[in-house]
């Protein structure tokens, strides 16, 4: 039966959260604790997020007064910035980590503990010290779990939870005046019916773009949504041109992507070419010196994301071998087994034992560095004022702490310390009756007269195309000339796919096709802008 269109209304809500990571359901139960009405809309099941995806764990120092180690993880952040680190900010949630962890445990969270019964921490790529927290290999799926169970524990009370259901775009409050914030969302049902919902305040908690590259660590639903969408209602985009890629994914040709954990290096594991470790195993010298590292940093294999990665690329291209690997014959089998269960059991899968063999690994994309441009409290600006009614937390969102390149292990803190400061802004403002009034006659997302998106054969081909293309040219290693080809090239698939959005009802195939392409641009123009080789952007005609 046709759904009429005065029934495509959904009821409105004081705060409508898009994405169901750490940040979306964090702040979605501050939120809903404190009497607000919430609906969580999330494209997929309730958990499937890139939190959900996260081995490593959560940097944050938990002794307060340690005024020595929290300047040290201030450090170590500023550094890996490579200078483009806004330092207020940087402090502000290296300060806030140890309460945001201990809100993360009242909600369930089990962090790994050692022998003496403190928590057991772990060093990372680019930290000078142990201030990891982890569950294991598996720590997002920790915290996702912890959280997805509060959440359902408030469904009953009220809680609203729209798993499988797309949104489309946001809603101006004045579509012509974007100054005025926004309004709600429209969102598509799974049966392909497109509601509209009213809310005094949208979050976007909705994740990164990974899957604008070929090879990504992030799950398929990371489309890019909520860079795309505060985009088209006006709000500042910042830093696209920070891609970082991971420098240690599995190098296997699979549908489901997978990690292997930085963790392992600060474990003790160690990158080597094809032919270093040949030589190695011949005649084992010191395992640090045996290592491409070595060449490239004096912290060898466990330095910063972006010289790790890069480093790689290099002599993957030299060698011409698609991997390298990942030694750990060096270290003791039984503990890379239990510190590492998940990994374990994936590269067995493969014939390959931790401990005993060489893991192939190569780097593949993994965070959006840049994103939606927020205030302290996690406000979507717009020329650099905030926008009415629009947040931006988690991935999807440029804060300002991570600069140039994100410090392992960063991006659970910010998502929750963005969550919390978010939360507690929209709770305060509707303690005080500043939240922007409901707009009943909201505008009704109208396809009656639009054709069924059936086939479009092309639709994959151009996706890959595209996906291609920013691999090709806007990856690790980009060049005037390829950027200027990968301009070209999105702009010819952008006139082959506006003119069938337009005219077909929406998929949430073409939805995410979309966004993609405005992100892919945004990536492509920032980097063209970028006339400095700094962090993750490195432009060989700027050497």
């Amino acid at each position: 039966m046709a759904t009429g269109v005065s029934e495509r209304k959904l009821p409105p809500a004081d705060v409508a959260v898009i994405g169901s990571g750490i940040a979306g359901l964090f702040l979605a139960l501050r939120c809903f604790r404190e009497g607000l009405t919430v609906v969580v809309v999330t494209k997929k099941e309730l958990s499937t997020s890139s939190t959900n995806w996260a081995q490593g764990g959560i940097a944050g120092v938990l002794d307060v007064e340690n005024e020595t180690s929290l300047e040290a993880h201030v450090k170590d952040t500023l550094s890996s910035g490579a200078g483009l680190c806004d330092e207020k900010v940087v402090r502000s949630v290296v300060y806030e980590a140890a309460d945001r962890i201990k809100d993360l445990v009242e909600h369930g969270v089990e962090f790994d503990l050692s022998a003496n019964g403190l928590y057991d921490l772990a060093r990372e790529g680019g930290h000078s010290d142990k201030r990891i927290l982890h569950a294991k290999d598996r720590t997002g799926a920790e915290i996702e779990r912890a959280l997805t169970e509060e959440v359902a524990e408030e469904y009953d009370s009220g809680l609203r939870i729209l798993e499988n259901w797309m949104v489309l775009d946001l809603a101006r409050r004045d579509f012509d005046n974007p100054d005025d914030g926004v309004a709600g969302l429209w969102c598509m049902a799974p049966d392909g019916v497109v509601y509209t919902l009213a809310a005094k305040t949208v979050v976007l908690a909705s994740g990164g773009a990974g899957m604008l590259h070929l090879a990504t660590t992030n799950p398929s639903v990371s489309t890019g949504d909520g860079v795309a969408m505060a985009h088209r209602v006006g709000a500042d985009i910042k830093d696209m041109e920070f891609i970082q890629f991971h420098p240690t994914a599995l190098a296997v040709d699979s549908e489901q992507p997978f990690l292997i954990t930085e963790a392992m290096r600060g474990h003790g594991a160690v990158l080597m070419t094809q032919s270093e470790y040949a030589k190695w195993r011949i005649n084992p010298t010191s395992i640090i010196d045996a290592s491409y590292m070595s060449k490239y940093s004096s912290k060898g294999s466990l330095d910063t994301r972006d010289i790790v990665a890069r480093a790689t690329d290099r002599e993957m291209k030299a060698s011409g071998d698609s991997h390298v690997l990942l030694v750990t014959e060096h270290l003791n089998s039984e503990e890379l087994v239990h510190e590492f269960p998940t990994i374990a059991s994936r590269v067995a899968s493969m014939g390959i034992r931790l401990g005993s063999d060489p893991i192939p690994v190569r780097p593949a994309a993994h965070y959006l560095v840049g994103g939606v441009s927020v205030d302290h409290c996690g406000r979507a600006l717009r020329n650099g004022k905030p926008m009415p009614g629009l947040y931006a937390i988690g991935e999807v969102a440029r804060t300002g702490l991570h600069g140039a390149n994100r410090l392992a292990s960063n991006s659970l803190l910010e998502a929750v310390v963005y969550s919390e400061r978010a939360a507690e802004d929209i709770i305060s403002r509707a303690t005080n009756g500043e939240l922007p009034e409901i707009i009943e006659n909201l505008i009704l997302w109208r396809d009656d007269d639009l054709d069924e998106f059936s086939t479009y054969p092309p639709l994959n081909t151009d996706l890959m195309a595209l996906r291609s293309t920013m691999t090709n040219n806007v990856g690790l290693v980009k060049s005037d000339t390829r950027l200027s080809h990968a301009r070209q090239r999105i702009s010819e698939i952008r006139s082959e796919i506006v003119p069938v959005w337009h005219s077909t009802k929406p998929t949430q195939s073409m939805v995410e096709f979309r966004n993609l392409i405005i992100c892919a641009e945004l990536v492509t123009e920032a980097s063209m802008a970028r006339r400095e080789n700094v962090g993750l952007h490195w432009n060989i005609d700027l050497e």
